[in-house]
């Protein structure tokens, strides 16, 4: 008999975070004609560091306008945060984010990294045209 706050086993495992917990994370940098996209989807966390870091700098050398679209994100720690920060640090251009899930935006509000970046809601008429071969970074 459950007492309502009482879990099972499998339910215990996906609360310490070592069930099947969500999508893995993944990174895909796409060069358009006239900005580079990010696209994260996942969760965007630790595991993605390495991923996240070549994104950063595949953007940045490329010295286009990077916007961010975060719509598939499905959990982000200060290991996607730090990378928001850091492209708007580094760009050249103010970063676009785009289509932001509420965890995220949670998570700008509260770091208050949201005031470094363009938060764009739904799609704001612009449109991306991809050229060559986009990378994936994962």
């Amino acid at each position: 008999m459950r007492d309502g706050n009482s879990t099972t086993p499998d339910e215990s495992a996906d609360v310490a975070g070592n069930g099947s917990a969500g999508e893995p994370g993944a990174v895909q940098v796409i060069v358009g004609a006239e900005s580079t996209r990010i696209v994260l989807s996942g969760e965007v966390d630790a595991d993605l560091a390495a991923e996240l870091q070549e994104a950063t700098a595949e953007a940045e050398h490329l010295g286009l306008p990077i916007e961010v679209d975060a719509h598939h994100v499905t959990f982000m720690d200060s290991s996607g945060v730090a990378f928001l920060a850091r492209l708007s640090i580094r760009s050249q251009h103010r970063v676009r984010l785009l289509r932001v899930p509420p965890t995220v935006r949670f998570l700008l509000e509260v770091t208050r990294i949201g005031e470094l970046l363009d938060v764009v809601d739904g799609d704001d008429g612009r449109e991306f045209q991809p050229v060559g071969d986009s990378t994936d970074a994962s």
